[in-house]
């Protein structure tokens, strides 16, 4: 089981994680549009291999779902909550897909996964919020600049009322937009000062902004204030 694993273990087990994600990922392609429009825009800033990082707005459950159906080329890998694997049938289909637990040694492990070229989803609130982006925390910027991983940003609009709808037997809606992609200035394995990290997370956090389309601009939260973005700490790819 993936959080049983040491990172040595868990990024050996990779190619058969693959096997099964290339089982997983068509079926929930097939199966997810009976109960969820998904559309998607922006597929092109995706790359196709790689050490990626997909940068999320998180607004609901279903987002990792979403964003994982809406990209036919390449797998994702997240975090999932301890909990999670321990529901019947959905524990289950995190542990062969390859997700892994919030726990100490997270950290690390998402930088080992980055460094093995994998596409690495990743909320930089660190928790749901409905009301619009909240600040973004430091970690994903000193993974990424660790890693030296490409950066998409990826904006989930309009699932907030996904049990609502299905609840009234309507099927959930989300539309996913792909921002342009981008690195950090750092070069790999570099140390970054702290204050230099929220800098960068900062810039990053309006580029997710940038790419929520003006139509959800709610979704913007706390940078709302977008004609104050800056790109200092970017280098766009």
């Amino acid at each position: 089981m993936s959080y049983d694993l040491s990172i040595e273990e868990y990024i050996a087990r990779q190619p058969e994680y693959d096997k099964w994600r290339g089982i997983l990922h068509p079926l929930l392609r097939a199966a997810l549009p009976a109960f969820c429009k998904v559309e998607a825009e922006g597929l092109q800033h995706v790359p196709r291999q790689g050490k990626t990082c997909l940068m999320i707005n998180h607004v609901s459950y279903l987002d990792p779902i979403v964003v994982t159906a809406s990209i036919p080329f390449r797998h994702t890998v997240s975090l999932s909550k301890v909990e999670n694997f321990a529901i019947p049938v959905a524990g289950w289909l995190l542990r062969r897909w390859g997700h892994f637990p919030i726990h100490r040694k997270a950290l690390m492990q998402t930088i080992a996964l980055l460094q093995s070229e994998q596409l690495v989803l990743m909320a930089p609130e660190g928790t749901r919020h409905t009301g619009g982006l909240q600040q973004g925390k430091d970690g994903l910027a000193y993974i990424a600049t660790k890693a030296d991983a490409v950066i998409v940003p990826a904006a989930i609009c309009g699932a907030e009322d996904w049990r609502q709808r299905l609840k009234r037997f309507r099927r959930a809606y989300a539309k996913v937009v792909f921002g342009a992609p981008f690195r950090f200035r750092q070069g790999e394995g570099k140390r970054v000062p702290r204050k230099l990290l929220s800098a960068m997370i900062t810039e990053a956090m309006y580029q997710l902004a940038l790419t929520i389309p003006d139509e959800y601009s709610y979704l913007r939260g706390y940078y709302s204030d977008v004609e104050n973005a800056s790109s200092e700490h970017l280098e766009f790819v």
